[in-house]
C-alpha cells in the first residue's frame, strides 16, 4: 500500500483531475490513499510546523516506510526510484510519502524518516507536486512489472 500524507487541501479542479486520474491507474498495481491535513499557514514557523507535525504523526503507523520529501533529500533518477521503491515493497506492505507545507516538515517528522527524497532543488507548488509524485509512482510501477511507458 502507497500512503502520501500531504499538508494542505487541493482546491484547484485541474489537479484534482490529474490526481483522480493517476489514483485510477496506481490501481490496477497498489492500494493507494491521499490523505491532507490542514496547512496551518502561521507566520510563527516553528509553531506551525509543531501543529502539522501533531497532525501527520496521527497517519503514521509503526511499519510503514516512511519516505519524507525534501528538498535537501536525495535525487534520483525514475529507473532508481523505481528500484527503490521495489526494494522496499520487498520488506514493507506499507510505503508513506510526507509531503509538508510551506515550511517544510518539523526535525521529528525528517527523524521518522526512513528516507529523504528530492525530486529537485526547485521548489514546486504542493498541490502541483502530488501529481508529479503520482505520476513517478505509476512510472515506477510500469517500470517494475516492465511495461511500456512514454520516456
Amino acid at each position: 500500500m502507497i500512503k502520501i500524507i500531504t499538508v494542505g487541501y487541493l482546491k484547484e479542479q485541474y489537479l484534482k483531475d490529474a490526481i483522480n486520474e493517476y489514483l485510477k491507474r496506481l490501481r490496477k498495481y497498489t492500494n493507494i490513499e491521499i490523505i491532507e491535513v490542514k496547512d496551518e499557514g502561521l507566520v510563527e514557523k516553528e509553531k506551525t510546523l509543531k501543529l502539522e507535525e501533531e497532525k501527520i504523526l496521527k497517519y503514521i503507523q509503526d511499519k510503514d516506510y516512511i519516505i519524507t520529501l525534501e528538498i535537501e533529500g536525495k535525487e534520483l533518477d525514475s529507473i532508481e526510484f523505481a528500484n527503490k521503491i521495489d526494494k522496499i515493497h520487498q520488506e514493507y506492505s506499507n510505503i508513506t510519502f510526507i509531503i509538508g507545507g510551506s515550511y517544510g516538515l518539523s526535525n521529528t517528522i525528517k527523524q521518522k524518516s526512513n528516507y529523504h527524497l528530492s525530486f529537485s532543488k526547485l521548489t514546486f507548488p504542493h498541490q502541483l507536486f502530488r501529481v508529479l509524485l503520482l505520476e513517478q509512482l505509476y512510472r515506477s510501477y510500469k517500470i517494475n512489472n516492465h511495461e511500456s511507458y512514454h520516456k
